[in-house]
């Protein structure tokens, strides 16, 4: 039986192959979907199982040795929604339970167990190096500043609430860049002391549009989040980061 916890939104094939791993729900509507796309959900599912569950141990580990008081309990969230994108993102619940999601898509447009150990590897890391309270902290700044900044020039109340929505945005921004090269770095190491490949891992995202160096982008170019990686495994194989560091 999986140690990786899981919570499938959907799909009554996936709720059959993990029986026993998954939370009780209410019942959803049934869906008619094709022999194609059934068995593409099973393959996927299987494989996020494998995956996950040997991920798991690793991202807890590392969670609690570079943490405190943060709750390490991920939980799995897989929405099978066959019309959406290839996606994968991090949050937590309203108890602060760290939460990884994915869409079937995601899981399916993977090549390999290298390159999906590596999305959940870096999507664990946000959790780990405390992105989603930093973003709130600088959206924070960045609307108190604006706000201000309007406010003083003489803008009537609702030019300032837009001044601040502005603000939040472009603050939520501003570090968001150097927040995906951390996870980066972080997910390699979960993923290397997981005994995945890292290198192979981050080929998914040589294959993504390269959002290029764009002013308040939220994510780096291509490139250079394949250095990050690449560089991490160097100091890994030549021991500059001790194994589960």
């Amino acid at each position: 039986m999986p140690s990786f916890r899981f919570l499938l939104v959907i799909l009554s094939l996936a709720v059959t192959l993990l029986s026993g791993c998954v939370p009780t729900m209410a019942p959803l509507p049934q869906t008619e979907i094709s022999p194609e796309d059934r068995q593409r959900a099973e393959v996927a599912v299987s494989r996020l199982v494998d995956v996950g569950d040997r991920m798991e141990p690793q991202i807890e580990q590392e969670c609690r040795k570079r943490t405190r008081k943060l709750n390490c309990d991920y939980l799995f969230v897989v929405d099978d929604r066959l019309d959406l994108d290839a996606n994968a993102f991090q949050t937590t619940d309203r108890s602060g339970r760290p939460v990884i999601g994915v869409t079937l898509a995601m899981i399916a447009e993977v090549r390999n167990a290298d390159e999906l150990a590596f999305v959940i590897g870096h999507e664990a890391a946000h959790h780990i190096a405390g992105h989603i309270a930093a973003r709130e902290r600088d959206a924070a700044v960045g609307a108190a500043y604006l706000g201000r900044a309007v406010q003083a020039q003489g803008a009537d109340p609702l030019t300032v609430q837009r001044a601040r929505r502005i603000g939040a945005e472009i603050g939520s921004r501003l570090y968001s860049k150097d927040y995906e090269l951390e996870a980066d770095r972080l997910g390699t190491i979960i993923t290397w002391d997981a005994g995945y490949d890292p290198l192979k891992g981050a080929q998914f995202f040589l294959r993504l549009p390269d959002p290029g160096d764009k002013t308040l982008g939220t994510h780096p170019p291509n490139k250079l989040r394949f250095d990050v990686v690449r560089d991490t495994v160097a100091q890994l194989r030549a021991g500059k980061i001790p194994a589960g560091s």
